[in-house]
């Protein structure tokens, strides 16, 4: 299908699928479940998360193209969700952070074409948080303006139903914006960031919360952080690192946790 007109055709469904302003609800209401049957799970109306619209055309040119039915590139995310989904359920795992070993590699590319997919699963939902301080760059690939994010929950006494958005994407809610900090370890590494952790983990058993965190070798961010977390997923370029790079990217962080790679802009 020609990515302009599956653009405009999924722009129109998803227009009219949304349900009005006076109709729709945001945050924190907890899906239906029934043990008798996955049939009564119903996703959650967000009262609490502010809303917003994302732009799917910034979200297609910043090659998140998982937001549309029909690309190619959508099979290769449903295999990762499968793998992840695989080792994961059985130990309760459910908070999953994505680097990389250097910048530029395509890991928050990979995080949220990751979050989109796992959010289309039926029973499935997802939040997906920017932590890279020193950027926030994900609500601007979903092409939205954000004035709050983790930074201002750390800093500045924000609630966490203050800093969550719901960008119209059924299932999917997003932590990123606001201020950036060039001061991003110790947050990263302190006793509010980890209440707030095992918060995100227990609150609901049916969500996957995907972080969104720096590479490994440009700084401690991402190795202070990996405690906090059940798993961690690994992108690599293709052509990118040597064994060496890799291997020392690995010993930074918990290798029990690694759940695998994805080899990025393979050809």
């Amino acid at each position: 299908m020609n990515l302009r007109k599956a653009l405009d055709k999924a722009q129109k469904e998803r227009q009219e699928d949304m349900p009005s302003e006076e109709s729709i609800s945001f945050g924190g209401a907890v899906p239906v479940k029934d043990n008798k049957s996955e049939k009564s799970w119903q996703a959650p109306a967000y009262t609490k998360s502010s809303q917003v619209r994302f732009d799917q055309g910034a979200l297609v040119e910043n090659k998140c193209v998982c937001i549309i039915p029909g690309t190619t590139e959508i099979d290769n995310y449903k295999v990762l969700r499968a793998q992840i989904m695989q080792k994961t359920k059985d130990k309760g795992w459910n908070t999953l952070m994505v680097t990389s070993a250097q910048p530029g590699e395509g890991k928050t590319l990979t995080a949220i074409n990751l979050a989109i997919t796992l959010a289309k699963e039926f029973n499935q939902t997802v939040l997906l948080v920017d932590c890279d301080l020193r950027k926030q760059d994900i609500h601007k690939r979903f092409g939205y303006q954000s004035d709050r994010g983790l930074g201002d929950f750390l800093l500045n006494d924000c609630s966490l139903n203050e800093i969550i958005s719901w960008p119209g994407v059924e299932k999917l809610t997003l932590i990123s914006g606001g201020q950036t900090i060039q001061d991003t370890t110790e947050l990263l590494g302190s006793p509010q960031m980890k209440s707030l952790v095992a918060e995100m983990k227990e609150r609901y058993a049916d969500r996957y919360v995907i972080f969104d965190l720096p590479s490994l070798l440009e700084g401690a961010d991402a190795i202070t952080f990996a405690p906090l977390v059940d798993g961690i997923l690994m992108v690599s370029q293709s052509g990118r690192n040597s064994v060496k790079e890799i291997n020392k990217a690995l010993d930074l962080v918990p290798k029990e946790k690694i759940l695998g790679f994805v080899l990025n802009r393979q050809t």
